[in-house]
């Protein structure tokens, strides 16, 4: 068995554009840990304990800041900004005004650009034990975008085994914002082969269909009948080898599901059979981006030594709904000047014996 412990802090003790990164570490009475780094206000490491007591490592990642800066994929963990997910043909319109992005994922803007929010050192403030803040100010015009936005992102571990992310953002510039953490999980703990032995249940009524760039199509569609029906709870690998129009655009599950639940409710679930360990999910965001790791190429060498191969992890994207900026009948993204964007998820960890 893995014996997992978190990074050592000097192993994140670098200096990017001028500006120390570091790492911090949140600990609660229950012996659950929680390491970040601003190097992309992201999580580093997740150890929660599993149904024998041992701690386990449920967060895709790696030892220091240079395998980050020399990852494959570049998203583990990090804050996603300006803009979660894909804008298509990279460009959007505000008030008649056309704005160009960088298209990074085929012809589409993808998690705000190549120098998104995940490239950013980012300010930090650990007034709290158990809290940490870290702030960034987006300068106008920033990978295209209108507008200096400044954005706060609050992690907070409790005693319940909980990890609850903040956003507040504001800006002096109409523009479009949506923010997400792009945490990749495996609750048999990082480096522990594939995650289609897990179960999910996603209490959502309605998905997104894509087109073939990934793109939703239209309107959302009822997942009854389909492949994306989580409402009662189901293993990972039941439907995802299937042959489905919707899977093969995804090359697996990278869809958004519509959240019906309000804030007290869990809006979405995963567990671990082998481990006991379940992940509830809690956001006020309309949509979750549930994404199976089916990018992950496998060069990419973990904090245990192993590599990330294909569906090692899976990913809750809490956000709003892609390419949202060009469909008027999704939720608005939309920041005005003097308004307050806010957002908040909970990621909570709990030992069950069943789902």
């Amino acid at each position: 068995m893995v014996i997992y412990s978190l990074p050592r802090y000097q192993d994140f003790e670098h200096k990017i554009d001028g500006k120390k990164t570091h790492l911090f570490i949140l600990r609660n009475r229950t012996g659950m840990q929680v390491a970040f780094t601003d190097y992309g206000a992201r999580i580093v490491s997740i150890l929660v304990p599993d149904k024998a007591g041992n701690l386990r490592d449920v967060l895709l990642g790696f030892n220091s800041i240079h395998d980050y800066l020399q990852a494959d994929e570049q998203y583990h963990g990090a804050t996603i900004g300006r803009f979660a997910n894909r804008i298509a043909h990279g460009s959007f319109q505000l008030d008649g005004e056309k704005y160009t992005l960088q298209q990074n994922n085929g012809r589409n803007s993808l998690h705000g650009g190549a120098t998104g929010f995940h490239t950013k050192v980012w300010d930090r403030r650990t007034s709290f034990k158990n809290k940490i803040d870290f702030c960034y100010i987006s300068p106008d015009g920033e990978e295209g975008f209108p507008g200096n936005l400044k954005v706060t992102v609050t992690y907070e571990l409790t005693e319940n085994n909980e990890i609850s992310i903040k956003y507040l953002a504001e800006t002096d510039k109409k523009t479009v914002i949506n923010l997400t953490n792009h945490a990749y999980f495996n609750l048999d703990g990082e480096g522990h082969g594939d995650v289609l032995d897990h179960i999910l249940h996603i209490p959502a009524d309605h998905f997104l269909p894509i087109d073939e760039h990934q793109i939703p199509i239209d309107q959302p569609v009822p997942v009854e009948g389909t492949l994306f029906d989580f409402r009662s709870p189901k293993r990972l690998s039941t439907d995802i080898t299937k042959d489905d129009e919707q899977l093969r655009r995804g090359n697996g599950y990278d869809h958004t599901l519509v959240n019906n639940q309000p804030f007290s409710k869990i809006a979405a679930s995963a567990f671990s059979p082998h481990s006991g360990i379940r992940l509830e999910v809690l956001t006020t965001e309309p949509g979750i981006q549930l994404y199976t790791g089916n990018f992950l190429s496998g060069k990419d060498i973990g904090k245990s030594g192993r590599p990330y191969p294909s569906r090692s992890a899976f990913c809750f994207e809490t956000q709003h709904y892609p390419n949202s900026p060009n469909n008027p009948h999704f939720p608005s993204v939309v920041l005005e000047p003097g308004d307050r964007w806010e957002s908040e998820t909970i990621y909570r960890f709990c030992i069950k014996k069943e789902m």
